[in-house]
């Protein structure tokens, strides 16, 4: 079983092309700052920047008023999640108002994680969750210090950990099944990370419409 854990990497520049959380989104021309359309209407706060295979997912979340406006629901309006062609990205506007940057720029880099069969309990009832045993086995790589497990801000690809099937998101343009793109965690400190509430973050998306939605569990 294996999984390719995003890991903290130190901090990057706010608007570099390569895997991060925080600092400036990219975005092709004329793209606008989303903007809540839960319950405040202020600008969303920009969380992730993330190359994959077919272009570059980016991740925005409400933190306007978070006990208000509903950032965990994938149909609130409080989140959105864009799949952009990787050619022709630029640095977009940031608005003057609303809480829209995280206070610092963590780059990501990525680590595979294998998990035998000797380290799954056959004593559990349920299938094994691939992330969670993958979270697991990075607390154990070598280098162990205190807090190690928080540098792990997510995984790609994969299956969503303990997801239940009725909350997979269906995309606003062909009504199909998205597609699981990634798990995001809060983040490593106050200052890197976005408040999720304490909870984990999913990404959706639906490649052939180029649609994305994000929630969280």
């Amino acid at each position: 079983m294996q999984t390719q854990l995003m890991i903290h990497d130190g901090t990057a520049p706010a608007g570099a092309d390569v895997p991060r959380t925080g600092g400036i989104p990219l975005a092709p021309a004329g793209f606008a700052w989303p903007v809540c359309g839960s319950s405040c209407g202020e600008p969303l706060q920009f969380f992730a920047h993330l190359p994959v295979e077919d272009g570059v997912l980016s991740v925005f979340v409400c933190q306007n008023d978070p006990g208000a406006c509903e950032f965990w629901d994938a149909e609130s309006g409080a989140n959105r999640v864009y799949l952009f062609p990787r050619d022709g990205l630029r640095p977009v506007p940031v608005p003057e108002k609303g809480l829209t940057l995280l206070p610092v720029t963590s780059a990501i880099r990525t680590h595979l994680v294998t998990v035998g069969p000797e380290e799954i309990d056959p004593a559990e009832e349920a299938a094994p969750d691939a992330y969670d045993l993958a979270r697991s086995g990075w607390r154990r790589e070598p280098g162990e210090r205190f807090g190690k497990q928080r540098e792990v801000l997510g995984s790609l690809g994969g299956s969503p950990s303990y997801l239940e099937d009725d909350r997979v998101p269906g995309c606003p343009s062909c009504s199909g099944a998205m597609e699981f793109a990634a798990h995001l965690e809060e983040g490593l400190d106050s200052r890197a990370a976005m408040n999720l509430g304490g909870q984990l973050g999913y990404v959706f998306v639906c490649r052939a419409c180029r649609e994305g939605a994000f929630l969280t569990d």
